[in-house]
């Protein structure tokens, strides 16, 4: 009989604990989503990408070494 209400008892305990770590899961998850991490700041926006790459003679695009492709 002891032991009945032994495993009674830890799965009571057990359930509890489940719960309350279900509950603070769903808070942390309603404070992370209030905040707006990936907002940029004011002012600064996405940089647009610059290519500065030199031009040939031809109107290509030159490689590293400075030869025409």
């Amino acid at each position: 009989m002891d032991a009945v209400i032994l495993i009674a008892v830890i799965l009571l305990a057990t359930g509890i604990g489940m719960r309350l770590i279900h509950l603070l899961n769903a808070q942390h998850d309603a404070r992370i989503a209030a905040h707006h991490f990936s907002d940029t700041l004011p002012g600064i926006g996405r940089r647009s990408r610059k290519h500065h790459r030199p031009i040939s003679a031809d109107g290509g695009a030159a490689d590293r070494t400075g030869t025409a492709r």
